[in-house]
């Protein structure tokens, strides 16, 4: 199952991690982090998240993530899948509400895979 192979991951990106610990940006990145998962933020907006490096890109990394976790709107999130399939990751993992028909058209033509599903229900 999909869902498993991704969760067996131990490198993570949260795309759109944030400071505020009411918003599921932060509550991902966190859960991921407790969880012992080898986590990087993601969002141009921070310097830093939980006292730790914010990345501006995926590149920017000291690792390549395994699985990114997205918690972007659609519109937002394509450049980094694009970003993502030059590097190599081959898992996306979709928060509800941040894919459309078009972004996972794109996951599928990149040779990507890709889930729609909340990863703190997952990791719960």
């Amino acid at each position: 199952m999909i869902k498993d192979t991704m969760l067996e991951k131990k490198v993570w990106a949260v795309i759109g991690a944030n400071q505020n610990p009411e918003k599921f940006g932060w509550k991902i990145y966190k859960r991921l982090k407790d969880k012992g998962y080898e986590v990087y933020p993601l969002n141009p907006a921070y310097e830093t998240i939980d006292g730790d490096i914010c990345y501006k890109s995926l590149s920017s990394m000291p690792r390549v993530p395994e699985v990114i976790n997205m918690v972007v709107a659609p519109e937002r999130g394509k450049p980094y899948i694009e970003e993502a399939a030059k590097l190599g990751v081959k898992y996306i993992w979709f928060q509800p509400g941040t894919f459309d028909k078009e972004i996972f058209v794109l996951v599928k033509e990149l040779g990507m895979e890709a889930l729609q599903a909340c990863v703190l229900v997952a990791t719960n």
